[in-house]
């Protein structure tokens, strides 16, 4: 049975939260849990509370035991761009864009 858990608008780009979601990807749940814990980033712990979810719903929503968990998928998706604007030489606008991102993960006893 699959269960799954996603965190949305992440305040963070994609590209940076995927550097952390390809280390867990295959592993056990308990496994998983342990790497993030010693990954010494910001995504790291916005990954582990997404985990965190995942184990939670397989736990009480499905009767799922951690054991026999497993990471099955974990995506990093683009979300929406906020579209700033900073001052530049001779009157014009230099844009800054903040990049936000979707996190989702996909736990399965199989």
């Amino acid at each position: 049975m699959e269960v799954l858990a996603i965190t949305k608008n992440v305040r963070m780009s994609a590209q940076k939260m995927r550097e952390v979601v390809r280390q867990i990807q295959g592993l056990s749940a308990i496994q998983a849990k342990a790497v993030l814990s010693f990954v010494p980033r910001k995504s790291a712990r916005v990954v582990a509370k997404t985990l965190d979810s995942a184990i939670a719903n397989a736990e009480n929503n499905n009767g799922l035991k951690l054991e026999d968990l497993v990471v099955q998928e974990a995506v990093a998706c683009t979300g929406f761009t906020m579209k700033r604007f900073t001052p530049k030489a001779r009157g014009s606008a230099g844009p800054i864009l903040k990049r936000t991102c979707h996190v989702r993960i996909v736990l399965s006893d199989e």
